[in-house]
């Protein structure tokens, strides 16, 4: 799968959570300063041209919507960190996040209930 810039990355959540939106209320749903309706349109064609989203015509516009769904794209995007900088060790990416202090050990112990709900043995 391919991977996707920062601004393609914001664009993709927004439409994640809109499920829809043409370029309008993409725009609508991003930060101070809102970037320029052109800009967007590009990104939005790019993230097509990617097979990212999809679109159909609605009067004269567009609606956008995702074609990859959100999960596909994490399970792609941590796998290929895991592969990458962890010689594809879950276990060692997980000890990593805990020496950089990114996990407290609350957090663990909601992923091992997590692991626990998904293989009970």
């Amino acid at each position: 799968m391919k991977t996707l810039t920062q601004a393609e990355e914001e664009i993709m959540q927004i439409l994640w959570k809109l499920q829809e939106a043409n370029v309008a209320g993409i725009i609508d749903q991003m930060p101070e300063p809102k970037p320029a309706y052109n800009t967007v349109s590009t990104i939005v064609r790019i993230l097509e041209s990617k097979e990212f989203v999809d679109y159909r015509k609605e009067g004269r516009g567009h609606i956008y919507f995702p074609k990859v769904t959100k999960q596909t794209y994490t399970q792609s995007t941590t796998g290929k960190l895991a592969r990458n900088y962890f010689k594809g060790s879950y276990k060692s990416m997980v000890s990593f996040f805990m020496e950089q202090e990114k996990l407290t050990v609350s957090d663990l112990e909601e992923i091992l209930k997590e692991i626990h709900k998904k293989d009970p043995s």
